[in-house]
């Protein structure tokens, strides 16, 4: 079967991830958390099925607040496809030098953040604009994607960098280039792609370990809770924490 198929792709992935990633996970998530103890912020951001990690991390049950997501709508996979809001103006954006310059200037930022940005190839202008002025303004900027995939792969941008290449920190979601992983009979292109899975493995993987770091500082952390747990009296409670403590926090920007 090729649904067994694409499991055994998609578990062969996580156990590079384990294998190979775990010192740059740790990294990542202390740079992070030393982001959110200064009471300031992990900016998220991604393109295409590269913003589905960023919408993973909050709001959502047992995320925490000090991850900020920056979703562009027309960037998102939220679109019509054909017409308005369209496949084709969404690669003709993502490649557009100069947007991601436009994005920056919506929100204020400071140095003690960090920039955290999802992209598979690390080619495409957005993120690199992003990553540009994110590195101006003096925040680290952690990519995970698939780099070692990504070496030989041209950049878009005028300055000739891939975003592999401009990142502080790289973690590889050992997704391969192409993608998709599964070989389907009587077609060309392959089916099954797992990219997404690796990043959202990657994104828990990540934030757990930074929450880990900061519970050990002692830093309490605003966690989003279940609303569904039947006898908790006090969900409702903890969720108003947490959405006054991000709105303190969004103040700012």
């Amino acid at each position: 079967m090729l649904a067994l198929e694409w499991l055994k792709n998609a578990r062969d992935v996580m156990s590079k991830i384990e294998d190979s990633q775990m010192e740059n996970i740790k990294k990542a998530a202390a740079i992070m958390a030393d982001s959110i103890e200064a009471g300031r912020w992990v900016h998220t951001f991604g393109c295409g099925h590269a913003t589905i990690p960023v919408e993973e991390m909050y709001p959502r049950i047992g995320g925490f607040v000090g991850f900020h997501p920056m979703v562009e709508l027309p960037l998102t996979f939220f679109t019509r496809i054909t017409g308005e809001m369209g496949v084709h103006q969404f690669l003709f954006l993502e490649r557009a030098e100069g947007y991601g310059d436009a994005i920056m200037k919506s929100y204020n930022f400071d140095k003690r953040d960090t920039m955290w940005i999802f992209s598979h190839t690390g080619i495409n202008n957005v993120n690199i604009d992003i990553a540009l002025k994110a590195k101006e303004i003096g925040m680290k900027v952690i990519v995970f994607g698939s780099a070692a995939g990504s070496v030989d792969k041209k950049s878009r941008h005028s300055c000739g960098k891939n975003l592999f290449e401009l990142a502080d920190l790289v973690v590889d979601s050992c997704a391969p280039l192409v993608d998709a992983s599964v070989d389907l009979k009587n077609h060309i292109d392959k089916i099954g792609p797992v990219s997404t899975m690796a990043f959202i493995t990657l994104v828990w993987m990540t934030v757990t370990t930074a929450a880990e770091i900061l519970a050990e500082r002692g830093v309490k952390l605003f966690i989003h809770p279940s609303h569904n747990v039947p006898g908790d009296t006090t969900a409702h409670d903890r969720l108003d924490g947490c959405l006054a403590a991000y709105k303190e926090r969004v103040a700012g920007i």
